[in-house]
């Protein structure tokens, strides 16, 4: 009797285990990924046939720009001392956020690239800072850099393991008309003692762009498409003339501004010898003083319409028989510096990993951000140098989205946003899910063309309780190797306008020495749909996917 008594109380007390087990992990789990509302269920289909699209291995790419500190906008400024001119190099989160990438790409222009001059060595004249003047062309006087500070930034660069664009003045030694057409031909002359002092110095430059939105109407002032093409000549005669005897030269980019049909393709057309990379730039949100942004971020039938142009550059591109590849040079989603607590919080990610997944899938090589730091859509925080929610994702995404890209569709709702790419460094596939609804839980099932030896793979849902099984896996059951590892990103305390951004229920953040946090995953048993919570991003890296493109 007493045996039997103890052995109740043993169950009893196993019971009461179980079940607090149970309730504290599904309460963590609840919290990492806010399931809360309504739940549906949906598919993501990857067909893996074959690549439909190759990006760089470096596709992130991030800005630095000119703008100085009395840049205002709507009666805001927001740039503080993240000009190029005068940034904190030796700052330690920036330094460390940098070379997490190991590499990014740096971008250097923006809109006052046209109005920089560059010292010359021997040069006795004074190198003036911008300064405001509203009777000016772009409001600002004339800018210079001095190679003191190009040296400082050079050797930035080199510690941070930096691949390096810089942009020209397109407009040196030219008039700007009254209706700002830009007339003759560019003076390459300045441009030309900043290369050769580059060359001479050993700095490793990845590609040197031509003008900042000076194409198709322009911004301020505007370049025929026949004059561009010329001018493009003289830099590329330039570059090989500057680099003879180098094994590999700089890239040769331009026009850097809006795509507009008739331009680009007359500008493409007549420089299909000369031209390795087309750049454009997207703003496609409007203004940053809109006070619609959020609803636009959060309509996929908006962010759709950004589809047409990488569609037509795409067709653009293949059909005029140029070697040139297209770039995003300059992406900020809402012009003006962007919008405080918006363009620089967690719901900016839905916009920006979409782009980057869209962009992907229309052949796109490398996506420049609009801004590292400065303004307010910087991927870190201008005053403080702290990472902001989008210097998060687009670290994820470079570690864990390889080059190849597979066409990818969802069924289920339209609020579920879903790209596919074959993994980096590792195999299988990896899958972003992007859930703009903010009441729906959305399980996912996975179907695969040619993932197994049998031809197809189909993820289904197990009748068992989907919470529990999650919540046990991610105390690190690998359940024999068939597992993904997800990463599931979420707004503090469910806010989308946070600029904590949580990982798997865990605040990431800088350490006190300014070190830039791993990202550690959940495991997930591979028969399980992946939960995507309301308002919420997820990676999902799925090693058994052996699709015939990732071979």
């Amino acid at each position: 009797m007493y045996w039997g008594m103890g052995s109740l109380l043993v169950l009893v007390g196993l019971g009461l285990l179980v079940f607090w087990i149970h309730h504290n992990s599904s309460s963590a789990l609840s919290q990492s990924t806010g399931i809360s509302g309504d739940v549906l269920s949906g598919t993501v289909f990857i067909n893996g046939t074959a690549s439909i699209a190759k990006t760089d291995d470096d596709y992130i790419c991030a800005t630095l720009d000119w703008w100085p500190p009395e840049k205002c906008d709507y009666n805001t400024c927001s740039w503080g001392r993240a000009t190029l001119l005068t940034l904190d190099l030796t700052n330690t989160i920036l330094i460390n956020a940098v070379k997490a990438f190991s590499p990014l790409r740096i971008r250097m222009g923006g809109t006052l690239q046209d109005k920089v001059v560059y010292e010359k060595q021997g040069d006795q004249s004074t190198c003036n800072i911008f300064t405001k003047n509203s009777s000016e062309f772009l409001g600002f006087s004339q800018g210079c850099l001095p190679l003191a500070r190009w040296d400082e930034l050079n050797s930035f660069f080199k510690q941070t393991g930096s691949a390096v664009t810089f942009g020209l003045n397109a407009l040196y030694g030219r008039t700007i008309g009254s209706d700002g057409s830009v007339n003759g031909p560019w003076n390459s002359s300045n441009a030309e003692s900043l290369i050769r002092y580059t060359v001479n110095k050993g700095y490793s430059i990845l590609g040197w762009e031509l003008g900042n939105e000076l194409s198709g109407n322009g911004v301020g002032a505007r370049v025929s498409a026949h004059q561009y093409a010329s001018d493009m000549t003289t830099l590329q005669h330039l570059v090989e003339d500057i680099y003879a005897g180098f094994e590999i030269k700089p890239l040769v980019l331009a026009p850097g501004g809006f795509f507009v049909a008739d331009w680009f393709a007359d500008f493409v057309n007549q420089t299909s010898k000369t031209l390795q990379v087309v750049t454009h730039h997207i703003y496609n949100l409007g203004p940053g003083v809109d006070d619609h942004l959020i609803q636009k971020i959060l309509n996929p039938s908006y962010l759709d319409g950004e589809l047409q142009i990488f569609s037509s550059l795409q067709s653009l591109l293949k059909n005029s028989g140029t070697s040139a590849v297209a770039w995003v040079g300059e992406a900020g989603g809402a012009y003006n510096s962007g919008h405080n607590l918006v363009t620089n919080t967690f719901v900016f990610s839905f916009w920006y990993l979409d782009q980057l997944g869209m962009a992907a899938t229309y052949n796109t090589k490398t996506y420049c951000r609009q801004t590292l730091i400065g303004g307010n859509y910087g991927l870190l925080n201008t005053q403080n140098f702290l990472p902001n929610p989008d210097y998060y994702s687009a670290l994820l995404w470079h570690k864990l989205m390889g080059s190849k890209v597979l066409l990818t569709s969802f069924s289920g709702t339209d609020k579920i946003r879903a790209y596919a790419h074959c993994s980096k460094n590792s195999p299988g596939v990896t899958l972003l899910l992007i859930n703009l609804d903010g009441n729906t839980t959305v399980q996912v099932h996975v179907s695969t063309e040619n993932a197994t030896s049998n031809g197809t793979l189909t993820l289904k849902q197990e009748s068992q309780n989907h919470r529990t099984k999650f919540a046990r896996m991610s105390r690190g059951s690998s359940n024999d190797g068939n597992i993904r590892e997800e990463y599931h990103l979420t707004a503090k305390e469910g806010n989308i306008q946070s600029q904590v951004l949580l990982l798997n229920g865990k605040v990431l953040n800088t350490d006190s020495s300014g070190n830039i946090p791993s990202f550690d995953p959940i495991n997930v048993s591979h028969s399980d749909p992946i939960t995507v919570a309301p308002f919420s991003v997820v990676f999902a890296q799925i090693p058994n996917m052996n699709v015939t493109a990732c071979k």
